[in-house]
């Protein structure tokens, strides 16, 4: 197999066998870490055995694994693979262009780091207290924010009982406002041009002494007498559209502090939805699904 290990790897997700192509995959998907990794610890990441691996490089034309990340060494360079590089890189190489991506790619960063920045509060350590310690937590999203709400609150059901997805389409949230509200709170994401509904959700929420965590942009000026913690976040980026990814940034931070908060209790939950879920549904190749 000819040219650079670049094109072998991706030349070996279109012919290679099945375990190659799941080694490939992961190798193209972490090229930072493989020079971390032995042939055993990529192999138990990957479900394969080590001497697999080395079929694998065989098959790619290096002796061994060694000598496969000598020449993914050569590829990319001497220094450890880190991200780092790779963004200094391509910023150079933007910026020299005056390229509007690489303006973008600078507010995505600083966007990001930002958000590390809340994990660090007092209000964000309160607000993680509160999703892991009340009775239920009910989530809304207006718009396009709609699909960061369900991501939160399908994350959220995994490390805990009661969670819930507002129904927008009833048009009365009576399934928050008309049921016990001493123990539960209430996650809006919204983002301009704002839903009326979404000041409107807060004000009854915290009338009815429902604790209400905000999510949002930096636009939002009404979240602040209505809301217990606002957590704001950078969406413009240069782009036609205001983007929401550091909502779901946002939202896979406070899961891992959600974890840590509950502890290693959690873990007798996730192991057991994984069972049920193999049971009604199946994950792809586990022979103990309902597919017969």
């Amino acid at each position: 197999m000819a040219g650079t290990v670049h094109e072998r790897l991706k030349d070996c997700l279109v012919t290679g066998s099945k375990a190659d192509k799941a080694l490939a995959s992961y190798i193209l998907a972490k090229l930072n870490t493989i020079p971390f990794e032995t042939a055993a610890s990529l192999g138990a990441k990957v479900a394969v055995s080590e001497p697999t691996v080395g079929r694998f490089c065989r098959t790619l034309g290096y002796k061994s694994f060694k000598d496969f990340k000598d020449a993914l060494r050569g590829d990319i360079g001497d220094r450890p693979w880190l991200i780092a590089d790779r963004l200094k890189d391509f910023q150079a190489r933007m910026l020299s262009g005056g390229d509007a991506l690489a303006q973008g790619l600078q507010l995505e960063i600083a966007g990001l780091v930002a958000v590390y920045e809340l994990a660090q509060s007092e209000e964000w350590r309160r607000a993680v207290r509160r999703l892991a310690s009340v009775a239920a937590v009910h989530v809304a999203g207006f718009q396009t924010e709609r699909g960061m709400a369900q991501f939160f609150a399908n994350q959220l059901q995994y490390l805990r009982d009661r969670v819930h997805l507002l129904d927008l389409a009833g048009g009365n949230f009576s399934e928050l406002l008309l049921t016990d509200t001493a123990n539960s709170c209430l996650v809006i994401f919204e983002a301009r041009r704002y839903s009326r509904m979404a000041p409107l959700l807060a004000r009854e929420a915290r009338e009815a002494g429902v604790p209400v965590i905000l999510i949002t942009d930096a636009f939002c000026d009404w979240g602040r007498d209505l809301v217990d913690e606002m957590f704001v976040v950078s969406t413009e980026f240069n782009m036609f559209w205001d983007s929401t990814a550091q909502m779901a940034s946002l939202t896979n931070l406070m899961m891992n502090s959600v974890f840590i908060e509950l502890g290693p209790g959690v873990e007798a939950r996730m192991n057991r939805l994984s069972q049920l879920y193999s049971k009604f549904t199946g994950y792809v190749g586990d022979p103990s699904g309902p597919v017969r």
